[in-house]
Order: C-alpha cells, then structure tokens, then sequence
C-alpha cells in the first residue's frame, strides 16, 4: 500500500479516566505522546505511565500549555527579575466553572479526574510551580458540597448528577524555596471577586492573569505605589482574551516536538506527575489530618524568549 502516513506524535484528548491507558499503549507502539491534563486520575496510574516511558524512550508532555503565553512568562520574567523583591507567599483562588448551566452532560466533572482539584487545579499548579518551582508538603481539608448536582443546560442529557469527590478545598502548599502558599479550589463558589493567582513579594506584589488562558494583564503593585500597573507582555500576545484565540492547544504539542529535536521540553511528564501528586495530596492530607510531603519533583519549566514562542 503506498502513501501510508507515518505518525510520530500522538495526542490524548480522551477523557481523564482514559489518559494513563492511552498514553501507555500510544508509548509502547513506539509514539511520543502529548496528553491533556490530568497525567492520569490516581498517583498510581502516573507511576505506571512513568514505567512505560521509560521503557519505551519515547517522550511524554502533559497540558496545561498556558505556561507558553504571554501572561505566565511576563509573571515568570517579573519573578525573576525581583521587581516585587523577594518571594514570600502566594494564594490562588479556583472557582466554579459552572458546568451544569452551559454543558449538556458534565457528570465526569464531579467523578474521579474531575472536580475543581483535577479539572482546574492543574492550570493554577503548574503556573504557580513556573514562577515559583516544586512544592514540598501540602495540608489540606477538603469537602462535598452540593450535591446531587442539578443541571439546566439547554439540550441537557441528563437532569442531576450525583457527586462523588470533593469539590470544595483549601490548602497550604509549602513551596521548596519557602514560599508559602494559600489555595482555594471550588465548583461551590458561584460569585466572587477574587483574583486568580497573586504571588506576594518582600518590596510589592504581582497579580497574574487567568491561567486558563494564554494571554491577559499581569498586574503588580509595589509596597510604595498606590495604584496597580499593568506589566507590558514580554512578547506579543497570541489572541485577545474571552475569544476562541485562548482555548487553543498547539503550543503544547509544538513545545514537544521542539523538544524531540533537542529543544527543552518545558511541558515535561516530571511537571505533569509533580502536578498530580500535589493535587492529590491534598486530599490525602485531608485524609490524614497531616501535612504531607511531597515525594516528586520538577524543574521550573524553562523561560521563552521571544524567538521560541510556540504558535498555538
């Protein structure tokens, strides 16, 4: 047969349930492989994903992408820059999606792999972990709220939902620099005037952009300054916010093909696992009454230049 398309990357949009067993068999037929988040739904699956790449030599990213937009790398250079002087704390505040309004059947929303922890938390994590590094031990307390869950989505598939993981949590992360950081994830805050992430610095602090998305204003306000000012983009940005411009996924899956010809791999299977265990430790911090230590690591993910900002 002549033409056949040879394929060298695949990418995991199945559902989180799916992740780790497609990511493996993708891996063990020899592919590279760029998964949405989370890595997996259980610590568990991520070590067998883990295992099979490593037997494989194939090379594994895992979303979110946003890390590569204008917003988290003009946090990022601000960070380490030390225009708001030194790291002290942090707080990121995750709130309802509201999915039972616009999505006609959003019951693995509130299944494990979903919830505020898993659906949204990854875009929180990893952004705090690209301004700020690892986190080194979590105490958490966690609970259900609503439920069941009533669903008035127009052409809806299904009229209630009943819930079977947290969806409502706070949280200490301890980061390995020291920074101490507070984290509200929530699908049971319907309204409020939070801020998405802040980063809090001995001379100002930095408010970031929803890291949801690729692009929007990062704010800081120096401990001298009486008004907020808006930080100009480090490089220009992909699309306006509130568009379809910032639900697009290529960036990820160029920053591994970069990295399978020898680029940095900045969305690193490392970040991915390093991201899934926080989130679920804390849970199981929860669960233990305790703080708990977190076993993996990562590097910060490597800072864009101009030049290799990725199309998305």
């Amino acid at each position: 047969m002549s033409g056949v398309l040879s394929l060298d990357v695949v990418v995991n949009l199945t559902p989180p349930q799916a992740h780790a067993a497609v990511s493996i068999a993708a891996m063990r037929a020899g592919k590279h492989i760029y998964t949405e988040k989370p890595l997996a739904v259980t610590v568990t699956e991520a070590d067998q994903v883990l295992a099979a790449r490593a037997a494989s030599g194939r090379m594994l990213g895992c979303a979110p992408d946003t890390v590569l937009g204008s917003a988290a790398q003009t946090a990022r250079a601000a960070v380490d820059s030390s225009l708001i002087g030194e790291p002290i704390g942090a707080a990121a505040f995750v709130t309802s999606s509201r999915a039972e309004e616009w999505h006609p059947d959003p019951g693995f929303l509130f299944r494990p792999g979903g919830g505020p922890l898993l659906d949204l938390g990854p875009y929180y994590l990893a952004s705090l972990v690209n301004c700020l590094g690892p986190v080194a031990s979590v105490s958490a307390m966690t609970r259900i709220g609503q439920t069941p869950r009533i669903v008035t989505a127009p052409g809806r598939l299904v009229d209630t939902i009943a819930v079977t993981i947290s969806t409502h949590a706070s949280a200490v992360l301890r980061f390995a620099c020291g920074v101490i950081g507070t984290v509200m994830m929530s699908f049971d805050v319907w309204s409020q005037d939070l801020p998405h992430v802040e980063i809090y610095g001995s001379a100002g602090r930095l408010r970031l952009a929803d890291p949801n998305c690729f692009d929007g204003d990062v704010l800081m306000k120096l401990n001298t300054d009486t008004e907020w000012r808006v930080l100009e983009p480090i490089f220009a940005r992909s699309g306006r916010v509130d568009t379809d411009d910032q639900m697009l996924r290529g960036a990820g899956v160029a920053d591994l093909v970069y990295a399978t010809h020898g680029g940095p791999h900045r969305l690193s299977m490392e970040l991915g696992y390093h991201v899934l265990e926080v989130l679920h430790s804390i849970e199981q911090a929860d669960q233990l009454h305790a703080e708990v230590d977190i076993r993996s690591t990562c590097e910060r993910p490597a800072p864009l230049t101009k030049a290799q900002v990725p199309s998305s």
